[in-house]
């Protein structure tokens, strides 16, 4: 099969290289997906995962890519839940070879169906940026009608995602980006907007939950806007500063079945737009994922047309 591999942690995404590779085996409980579309986040080239396997051992030539859409072709030993030619979506492991592949070995219960109204190409953006959404705001950030919620990266696709998901169970939402990002921030239903590089940040007096997808200063100065019982949830480490009577959580997104399923329910009513800022093939994967310019929204690599 085609594939997207790197070797080389300090080249990044400029070592990728598209080229041959042997086709997955579906092991005990996984299942073989002819991937359609598959998602990329750029800062998996800083993680360990994807240099090392869970002993600290080597792994590569590995594969990027954990988010995918696709139908599955092989079930392996003891596999329940899913059946061969089913259409599917969801996120990889982090320590397996991805999803920039004509084919992935994933385990079953990381993947979730997916409608058949729905393009494999907006299913494949779906995962990360969904899945993270959900579960900062409503498992680590115990989100509550009412509440206002300070989101950074508003127009970027996490950010997004968290912004409609806020403003969809009653949230005020107020976003943050560049001076660019404005009106799409707006767009996407945040009530207010500061730029970060021309507006201060304190003006937005107290909140009662920042998502942090930045980290370093403004993080920092966020801590300070929680209010007393809120929380600073952060998608980029441990917090470096906490708020004074509040929570500070920093989390890995998790598979869940169940919470793909609202997503995408979401999707096919109207009330969840997904960010897709570029599509390319897989033939021209490793120039889309060095863009020489900024990409609002998450790049898709279609693997099949």
């Amino acid at each position: 099969m085609k594939a997207i591999v790197v070797t080389d942690q300090a080249a990044g995404t400029a070592g990728m290289t598209l080229m041959e590779r042997p086709e997955p085996p579906a092991a005990i409980n996984d299942v073989v997906v002819e991937v359609h579309a598959s998602g990329f986040v750029p800062t998996e080239m800083a993680w360990p995962s994807t240099w090392t396997d869970r002993r600290d051992r080597d792994r590569t030539p590995s594969i990027p890519g954990h988010e995918l859409a696709g139908l599955v072709t092989a079930l392996g030993y003891g596999t329940t839940g899913l059946s061969v030619g089913q259409r599917v979506f969801g996120l990889t492991d982090w320590h397996r070879d991805g999803t920039l592949a004509e084919y992935v070995a994933v385990e079953a219960r990381n993947l979730a169906p997916l409608p058949g109204d729905v393009d494999f190409t907006v299913g494949a953006s779906l995962p990360i940026s969904g899945l993270t959404a959900w579960q900062g705001l409503f498992e680590h950030g115990r989100l509550q009608a009412g509440q206002s919620v300070l989101v950074h990266g508003a127009a970027g696709a996490v950010g997004s995602m968290v912004t409609q998901l806020a403003r969809e169970f009653g949230a005020y939402v107020i976003g943050t980006g560049r001076a660019a990002d404005r009106q799409k921030t707006l767009d996407f239903g945040a009530m207010e907007f500061v730029d970060l590089e021309n507006d201060a940040l304190e003006d937005v007096g107290g909140v009662d939950l920042v998502f942090d997808v930045i980290g370093g200063d403004i993080q920092k100065r966020s801590a300070g806007l929680v209010r007393a019982g809120g929380t600073l949830v952060s998608i980029v480490g441990p917090p470096e500063a906490r708020p004074a009577d509040g929570l500070a959580v920093d989390f890995v997104v998790e598979a869940d079945r169940a919470q793909l399923g609202e997503i995408v329910r979401r999707v096919r009513d109207g009330r969840l737009r997904t960010n897709i800022g570029n599509i390319a093939t897989l033939d021209d994967a490793v120039a889309a994922l060095n863009p020489t310019e900024r990409i609002k929204g998450k790049t898709i690599i279609r693997v099949r047309p």
